[in-house]
């Protein structure tokens, strides 16, 4: 999973049971006779001159000349009913929401400007507000996540730099059986680390990077770590030449484990890889991109599925009380977990995605697609934001 994040989430709905609001985060302009919204580092929110329930497009205008983000709240709470992230000096774009009865304003936020909130606007005559929207994250809210997180990965580094000594002395050994064990159980431990990839840097493409865009492909140089030993060891490649592959991926995670204490992982990484971890599994394990040999896709898949298990533990507290959905993903958590484990034989080794049964492949994908719809709020609503 590490080669490869797929791509921010750019428009995200997260719909909030009996609130009758939707938080719509936009990314692009749309034509029409819509509200023109101005903003800039010395006003907020003029030109709202109609508020009224239901849906409703607002076309968000930068007056300014520095970036700013644009929130529609409720500024009593601060709960937030729709976002515009990066607007762009002089550029347009849409916030898509529907509202019921009840008080907004638009709150913005220019880089290296306090935030400021506009004219409140109050809109009646439609469905009555019963629950809340979604309450602001900040990053100090995040912090004690930010921290257990960091701890899980650091103690599984730990772990994992065993794992990939043994398997250096198991290549070096000579014996392949023991060398192909030895793989899986150190490559499937850094898969759980899904979270903290962009912290690894550099480290983590050499620990786990593919043969994908390199211009000699799996006999390239470049073509380090797990993978380069999955193809070494599963297409009969000598044991003698694979000593000094084994040991450079043992000595780069060691140097990560090593260096791991001084990283810093981004507080928006948490929420983003929620969905991401999943939404990569579908795309790369899924379809057997990134098997090399072993055949053991579906293994790396439900690690991620792990992985994914641990963000949402960390995050659990900041999402029982804005994410309604949270028992649906839990739900659906159990139910993947499930599919990918019909792909274990009883001898413990796993079925290559391509020998899959038909109805057996459509219960993983539609498992692990499901979920990964479900996930995508996650990022919008712990993404941290400043409020004052």
């Amino acid at each position: 999973m590490s080669r490869r994040v797929v791509g921010v989430v750019l428009a995200l709905v997260v719909i909030v049971a009996g609130a009758g609001v939707v938080i719509w985060r936009s990314t692009s302009a749309e034509a029409g006779g819509d509200p023109v919204i101005s903003v800039s580092r010395s006003a907020c929110g003029q030109g709202w001159t109609d508020p009224r329930p239901g849906p409703q497009s607002f076309q968000v205008h930068n007056t300014g000349s520095v970036t700013a983000e644009v929130e529609l709240i409720d500024p009593g709470t601060g709960t937030v009913f729709g976002e515009v992230d990066g607007l762009g000096a002089g550029t347009t774009r849409s916030m898509r929401v529907t509202l019921g009865n009840g008080a907004y304003a638009f709150r913005c936020v220019p880089e290296e400007t306090d935030p400021i909130v506009g004219p409140t606007a109050t809109v009646g005559g439609g469905q009555e507000r019963s629950g809340p929207a979604v309450v602001p994250v900040t990053r100090n809210d995040l912090l004690a996540a930010l921290r257990t997180y960091k701890d899980y990965a650091g103690t599984g580094l730990s772990t994992l730099s065993g794992q990939t000594g043994a398997l250096s002395a198991a290549v070096r050994s000579g014996d392949r059986g023991a060398s192909e064990a030895a793989w899986l159980t150190a490559h499937l431990a850094y898969e759980r680390l899904g979270a903290a990839y962009d912290a690894f840097g550099d480290s983590n493409g050499a620990i786990n990077g593919t043969a994908d865009g390199l211009p000699a492909g799996v006999t390239d140089e470049g073509f380090t770590g797990f993978h380069r030993l999955e193809q070494g060891l599963w297409h009969g490649q000598d044991m003698a030449a694979l000593a000094a592959v084994a040991d450079r991926l043992d000595a780069d995670v060691r140097k990560l484990r090593d260096s791991f204490a001084d990283l810093q992982i981004d507080p928006n990484d948490l929420g983003l890889r929620a969905h991401e971890i999943m939404e990569n599994t579908l795309q790369f394990e899924l379809t057997g991109r990134t098997d090399y040999g072993s055949g053991t896709n579906l293994a790396t898949a439900l690690a991620n599925l792990d992985g994914t298990r641990e963000v949402l533990t960390v995050l659990r507290p900041l999402l029982v009380p804005r994410f309604p959905d949270l028992s649906e993903v839990d739900n659906w958590i159990g139910r993947t977990d499930a599919a990918l484990r019909t792909a274990q034989r009883p001898d413990g080794t796993w079925t290559p995605v391509a020998q899959l049964a038909r109805a057996q492949r459509e219960r993983i994908n539609g498992a692990v697609g499901e979920l990964t719809e479900l996930l995508a709020p996650v990022a919008a609503i712990t993404e941290p934001r400043r409020v004052s």
